[in-house]
């Protein structure tokens, strides 16, 4: 069994594509008591978030409406990772960590996605943003453009800094 702190955690991980949710499945296999729920569509996952306290949230944004459930895990406090293909922007990801994600990965990244998961669980919020902005700085740069930060400098180096905190999130309804 391997020794990790996503050991005898309870994983909600929300996708309409369910290749992914298998993948991402087969990633966190051998993780000794983890707890795997799936959702593959909007009102499951929210069911399943007012039905189960979860160590961990894993939401793709395309598809499910994810960030109307980034918003609800969030102000439920649970630690939430954006996980996304087609809305791999700089506009989803301030979106993202305004709303209050612990996280934001392109989906090329799943293979490599435990280190990742294991940051959101060990990790302070802003420390959390620092890592993921140390290994993923050059994927958002090649994704998104060279100075692609420019138009907003002040909070794009304060989240890489590990000093930005989110504002407190209200749920709507």
């Amino acid at each position: 069994m391997l020794e990790s702190i996503l050991n005898n955690k309870h994983i909600l991980m929300v996708d309409d594509e369910p290749d992914v949710l298998d993948a991402l499945e087969e990633q966190l296999e051998g993780f000794e008591g983890l707890l795997i729920d799936k959702a593959q569509d909007y009102d499951t996952a929210q069911q399943l978030l007012h039905s189960w306290t979860y160590d961990l949230v894993i939401l793709d944004i395309m598809g499910v409406r994810g960030f109307d459930l980034l918003d609800t895990a969030a102000h439920m406090e649970f630690p939430t990772v954006m996980l996304t293909a087609q809305a791999f922007n700089r506009e989803a990801l301030q979106k993202s960590i305004e709303l209050g994600a612990r996280a934001y990965l392109p989906k090329e990244k799943l293979g490599e996605i435990v280190p990742f998961l294991e940051d959101v669980l060990t990790l302070s919020h802003q420390a959390g943003w620092k890592r993921l902005f140390e290994r993923l700085g050059g994927v958002f740069t090649t994704s998104f453009g060279k100075g692609w930060e420019k138009d907003r400098r002040r909070f794009w180096e304060e989240v890489q800094q590990g000093r930005y905190e989110p504002a407190p999130t209200i749920l709507k309804r």
